[in-house]
């Protein structure tokens, strides 16, 4: 597993768990790693990690510097066509949550 590299806190995460459906699965993979590389440039962007089982339930853990950044994100253009994509063709239900790490610890 990947973890991401982030910095002493405080910092943001981004959680989004989602169930998944089988519609389009090329598609999806295409546009999740596109939306990867994308935060990935975005200002503020920390790291992310991302699991998905079998059952489709999938958790992505994106991080960032503040609540703009965030922000910032969340209103990009061509994530939100993802967004949008995704409430009509990928998931059968999402849930976002932000939250601010004030504590991490870790034995790598």
């Amino acid at each position: 597993m990947f973890f991401a590299n982030t910095p002493e806190p405080p910092y943001y995460a981004c959680i989004f768990t989602s169930d998944r459906n089988e519609a389009d699965a090329a598609g999806y993979n295409l546009t999740a790693d596109f939306m990867d590389e994308l935060a990935a440039q975005q200002e503020g962007f920390l790291g992310v990690e991302s699991v998905r089982g079998q059952d489709g339930i999938g958790i992505t853990v994106s991080y960032w510097q503040s609540l703009d950044s965030i922000k910032r994100w969340k209103e990009n253009s061509l994530h939100k066509k993802a967004q949008e994509k995704g409430k009509k063709d990928w998931y059968s239900s999402y849930f976002t949550r932000i939250c601010k790490v004030e504590r991490d610890y870790h034995n790598k």
